[in-house]
């Protein structure tokens, strides 16, 4: 059945989203108890990895954050090519509502935190350099949620909601790209440019042995680790270079079998340690002027404001017009349902946060976590609530 590779991908998001709740809550009982001090040592303890000619040190807060999360980006690069060639992006009619939808989904979030930041104005508190930080879903938490409450829904407001988050990731490493690079070493980035070209000409054998094309990927990431450009790039540049074909007499597609083979170790290992490193600040030094900065309240609106306007705004006005068609199956409140869990922002928000407010100290990270974990939970709770409800109304009528 050609939903089954969706289904099956939905399933390990859906379950990885108890993950990452379990390693952020854990983050934040620890940077908050007797152990805080022991927490902080560990996630900004120092390590240096040196292979060959290449050698590094950085905390271990950064080398998930700039090692591993690279990772993850990979898979969100087999995705995106996976549904852009043969699944929900694929055709002009599939294509058109999720991707208006998402470009919606990121209008809406910046022009409501720009609005907070920019009217209290920078000298007073604002950091309108946070404007990205609503751009992103994220699909495991976003999954997770709608499985609670989707066993009465169709099957189409899954689909439109993996669709619509894969598209607004796409939106948000493009921003990644254009806004957040350290300073360019121009020889590490010509040797990424090299690596990167030789990955594409492996694109054309099919037959390559894995383990060359992992050799490929280190190499990339290492070069553009050095180059001062953000590594998310590597990640989904490589991934753009896996073959969608099998590998000789094999039935799944190569890139299929990357997918299948990495998703485990992203949803229950990657994911949940970057929320363990990121999500875990101290609320002792925690005040109602912390609380109510324009940081924080713009980022909480973004997400639970911002997000759920722009992405319905975005679908109604697409639907009205002809330009897409509603989920199959669809009632207008389930779709209002799906923008409200679209403001799930944990993990991208968190990311993209943490380069935005690179330089802001103990306080900008403590700003980022409560704006972002308030907006990402009222729209959880918001958006459960109502699925829940259309689910319950949706099976009244089919009993009678």
């Amino acid at each position: 059945m050609a939903l089954r590779p969706t289904l099956d991908f939905l399933k390990t998001e859906a379950g990885g989203g108890a993950a990452l709740v379990a390693a952020a809550a854990l983050a934040l009982m620890l940077a908050n108890s007797p152990w805080s001090a022991d927490y902080t040592a560990l996630v900004q303890h120092e390590f240096s990895i040196s292979i060959g000619s290449f050698s590094e040190t950085l905390t271990v807060q950064a080398w998930v954050k700039d090692g591993l999360m690279a990772v993850f980006f990979f898979v969100v690069g087999l995705e995106i090519k996976q549904e852009v060639l043969k699944g929900e992006l694929s055709s002009p009619r599939k294509l058109a509502l999720p991707v208006i939808a998402a470009i919606g989904g990121m209008v809406g979030p910046a022009l409501v935190y720009l609005a907070i930041n920019l009217g209290v104005g920078a000298g007073a508190g604002g950091a309108p350099q946070g404007w990205p930080i609503g751009s992103a879903t994220d699909i495991a938490f976003a999954l997770a949620a709608l499985a609670l409450v989707g066993r009465n829904l169709p099957e189409s407001l899954r689909l439109f909601l993996l669709a619509l988050a894969i598209a607004d990731d796409l939106g948000a490493v493009g921003l990644i790209a254009a806004l957040y690079h350290q300073q360019i070493h121009y020889g590490p980035l010509l040797g990424a440019g090299a690596a990167l070209g030789g990955l594409i000409l492996l694109s054309q054998w099919n037959e390559a042995p894995f383990l060359l094309r992992m050799v490929g990927f280190l190499t990339l990431g290492a070069f553009t680790l050095k180059s001062g450009v953000n590594t998310s790039l590597a990640g989904v540049a490589a991934a753009l270079t896996v073959p969608i074909g099998a590998r000789g007499r094999a039935p799944e597609p190569v890139l299929k079998r990357f997918m299948d083979s990495l998703h485990p170790y992203v949803a229950y290992g990657i994911l949940p340690l970057f929320a363990f490193t990121a999500a875990g600040v101290s609320f002792a030094g925690l005040s109602w002027r912390m609380i109510s900065s324009p940081a924080t309240l713009g980022i909480m609106a973004a997400l639970f404001l911002g997000k759920q306007a722009g992405v319905l705004g975005a679908s109604w006005l697409s639907i009205r017009t002809g330009l897409a068609r509603r989920p199959t199956g669809s009632t207008w409140l389930e779709l209002y349902g799906v923008a409200l869990l679209c403001g799930i922002g944990f993990t991208m928000s968190l990311f993209i946060g943490a380069l935005a407010f690179a330089d802001g100290g103990e306080t900008a990270h403590t700003q980022l976590v409560v704006g972002i974990g308030a907006g990402s939970l009222l729209s959880a709770a918001a958006g459960v609530a109502v699925l829940g409800f259309a689910g319950r109304r949706r099976r009244a009528l089919r009993e009678r």
